[in-house]
């Protein structure tokens, strides 16, 4: 077969299955909350701009922001291959399956990420453009190979990993101010309480992948609950700084507080499990996962309901 046929060749299987490969591929439900966060970011920017928040310019952030982040996933997915192989919740991904060719993820990724970046350049502004084809190189270059290598992987991934309200901002102003900074630190400490939860959870697979997660690296746990406790607490106040901005009123306020104690308590519960590779602790770890993905959009939609 040549390659050119290697390359529009589709996954084997009825349409519900391709679709289910290439949302795969592409990470749809993290693709989702990528667009999500995204456009609370686009909607505190376009209303500092007097935009609509509801407007042809979001459209083209969201499609723009959603076409580089899942073709980064899908450049991800192609680097990782031999990794998600080994590892059990992630060898029937598409591409370690043989049900896609890596070849196929390759062009698939770089068509969008560079034709998302480009499309959000032209239709919109050259500074989201260049933010995010930066924040899918970090991501691909740094995060990806430092995985194999040791636990700040975390830290050096959670500066891409920020970056979806960035975006949204940039792409209604242009240009990067402090309400653009708020959107960063607040997924930025967002996201330690959950990947630590996501690695403990899946401690033996990211062993057997050679993913060295700091639960990992330190399977007593002693580091990991140390971690998820100190960001835990220190997101409350940064989450309060939209109200001190005046971009959101004190209805959020008091909301952020109770999110983010109930987030420290769930936190606290993994703590008290004991150590990471006991079975005992795995349901406070996916607890505390479920508390982090339920956390994020709850905060985001009231910080936009009570917006200023």
């Amino acid at each position: 077969m040549s390659t050119a046929t290697q390359v529009i060749d589709v996954p084997r299987g009825g349409a519900a299955v391709v679709v289910r490969d290439y949302a795969e591929l592409v990470k749809a439900r993290v693709t989702s909350l990528v667009m999500m966060t995204a456009w609370c970011g686009f909607f505190f920017g376009a209303a500092k701009s007097g935009v609509s928040s509801l407007s042809w310019s979001l459209f083209n952030a969201l499609l723009g922001i959603g076409l580089v982040s899942g073709g980064t996933a899908a450049l991800n997915e192609v680097m990782e291959t031999e990794v998600d192989a080994r590892m059990r919740r992630t060898a029937r991904r598409p591409l370690p399956s043989g049900r896609m060719s890596r070849l196929q993820g390759l062009v698939i990724g770089v068509m969008m990420t560079v034709g998302g970046a480009l499309y959000l350049g032209l239709q919109l502004n050259a500074l989201t453009g260049w933010l995010a084809l930066a924040t899918s190189a970090v991501y691909l270059g740094a995060y990806t190979p430092l995985k194999k290598i040791g636990p700040v992987c975390t830290f050096v991934g959670a500066f891409p990993g920020a970056m979806p309200g960035v975006l949204g901002w940039t792409a209604a102003r242009g240009k990067l101010e402090w309400g653009a900074l708020v959107m960063f630190a607040i997924v930025f400490f967002w996201q330690f309480p959950h990947f630590f939860s996501i690695a403990w959870l899946y401690l033996e697979d990211y062993a057997a992948g050679s993913i060295r997660m700091l639960p990992v690296v330190e399977p007593d746990g002693k580091s990991t609950s140390r971690q998820i406790l100190l960001y835990s607490i220190a997101l409350i106040p940064v989450t309060l700084t939209p109200t001190l901005l005046g971009l959101s009123g004190y209805v959020y306020f008091a909301g952020a507080i109770a999110l983010g104690l109930a987030l420290f308590y769930f936190g606290w519960r993994l703590a008290s499990a004991g150590t990471a590779d006991t079975a005992r602790s795995k349901r406070p770890a996916r607890q505390l996962l479920q508390a982090t993905i339920v956390y994020l959009p709850l905060l985001f939609a009231l910080m936009m309901i009570n917006s200023r």
